[in-house]
């Protein structure tokens, strides 16, 4: 009787076990990642990066969200935000909200939500 069989290639739970060095998720100020942020490439890829860090920095030059990033990556976001978390950490990449906060403090638009609840008080 033969014992287990190993897969050849590592893809699923060990690859990402090896990508993130064994973390489960962000830690610090980068645990504020969510699907829409973006991100945006602040150095270039350098020596002694891993190929997924050297992607991100890549693929990253204009603005791109940790979604999309991902769908382009083929990774699951905690995978995906611990790798964002050590580049962020380095000084390679910037993240930032999609929306700025212009109006910070200010609150809806109080206007606005009364013609929309106009709208739909009349459907």
């Amino acid at each position: 009787m033969s014992g287990p069989r190993r897969p050849t290639d590592p893809s699923g739970l060990e690859r990402y076990y090896v990508l993130t060095g064994g973390r489960s998720g962000p830690g610090g100020s980068s645990s504020s990642l969510d699907v829409a942020t973006l991100i945006t490439s602040r150095a270039a890829a350098g020596p002694g990066l891993q190929h997924e860090h050297e992607e991100i920095l890549r693929r990253c030059r204009d603005p791109l969200s940790v979604a999309e990033l991902g769908a382009h990556l083929g990774l699951p976001f905690n995978i995906l935000a611990v790798l964002l978390a050590d580049l962020l950490d380095a000084g390679r990449v910037e993240a930032r909200d999609p929306i700025p906060a212009s109006g910070a403090g200010r609150g809806p638009d109080l206007a606005l939500l009364e013609e929309v609840l106009s709208g739909l008080q009349r459907l």
